[in-house]
């Protein structure tokens, strides 16, 4: 039977690699994203959609309807520097970031526990570990998210439905801001670890792992520098 599996935000970067890797093992795949995909495979359907839209609701509600889904997997994320003289941007990063993935699992989990497995994976980052006077916005999204599949991975735990949240340091995507990025990762390494995740459902997955002891070395002197 083939798999099925349903990628939001995937024309580029990571959720590109992704979606041409599973295919290529032989699954069956609906992609959206803002964009039209470069994909052309039988195996393949795009819909175009922000996840801020209301399309995008109607469009989920469409594929859970026709499909029943073995992997959702959400990789949209939007991150800018704050501007204190135009903060109009902030609003919207908390709407693609933590907003549009709990609105898609609305949409997908209750069909997963209704037939009695699945599996969900949301793209984080190490950024929900810290408070950020450079991105408030991008940091409290991403502290949010992981909170969130946290706790929907114990809640679903018993229903069989998986839920892992992956977070990645930096990727060599359109993403990565900023002047520095220590241990930067390649896109096909990145789509590699989601493989993994893919086959062991970790609630919580973290890579790479050498750059969690930094990221406690700068929670700590935010922390002694608020004294």
């Amino acid at each position: 039977m083939q798999h099925k599996a349903l990628i939001i935000g995937n024309s580029d970067g990571i959720g590109l690699e992704t979606t041409k890797r599973l295919l290529f093992a032989g699954w069956n795949i609906i992609g959206i994203s803002r964009s039209s995909s470069p994909i052309s495979n039988s195996a393949y359907r795009h819909r175009i959609a922000d996840v801020v839209d209301n399309s995008y609701i109607e469009i989920l509600e469409e594929i859970v309807s026709e499909v029943e889904l073995d992997l959702c997997i959400y990789f949209p994320g939007i991150g800018e520097l704050l501007n204190p003289l135009d903060m109009n941007n902030e609003p919207k990063v908390i709407d693609v970031n933590l907003t549009g993935m709990v609105k898609t699992t609305a949409k997908v989990i209750p069909q997963m526990v209704r037939k009695g497995n699945g599996h969900f994976i949301g793209i984080s980052s190490l950024a929900d570990e810290l408070i950020s006077a450079e991105a408030p916005s991008y940091h409290a999204s991403k502290a949010g998210f992981s909170n969130y599949l946290g706790g929907l991975a114990l809640a679903l735990k018993s229903k069989g439905i998986y839920v892992s949240n992956v977070r990645f340091g930096f990727v060599d995507t359109k993403m990565a801001k900023g002047n520095i990025k220590p241990f930067m990762m390649s896109v096909e390494k990145a789509a590699r670890h989601i493989e993994y995740c893919i086959a062991k459902k970790p609630v919580c997955y973290t890579a790479p792992k050498i750059v969690i002891p930094l990221i406690k070395f700068r929670k700590l002197m935010i922390k002694l520098g608020g004294k």
